[in-house]
């Protein structure tokens, strides 16, 4: 349901761009973690589905991650 609002996918894809070009530097400098939030409060999900979409795109890049809701 989620991933089917046309605005998902751009802001999203935004979103992913920003984490992975500041990932390698947080690394880079010796960072133990990065904490990335989404809410909402719509009582539709929707920050839990951008959630989990972000840790599979983030463990898919090689980037280890954990997801607590």
């Amino acid at each position: 349901h989620v991933r089917s609002d046309p605005a998902f996918a751009p802001a999203f894809e935004s979103i992913m761009g920003l984490l992975t070009l500041l990932l390698p530097g947080y690394a880079r400098e010796g960072r133990a973690y990065l904490t990335v939030a989404f809410g909402c409060t719509g009582g539709r999900h929707r920050s839990v589905a951008a959630a989990e979409a972000a840790a599979s795109a983030l463990e898919s890049a090689g980037w280890a991650n954990a997801v607590v809701h």
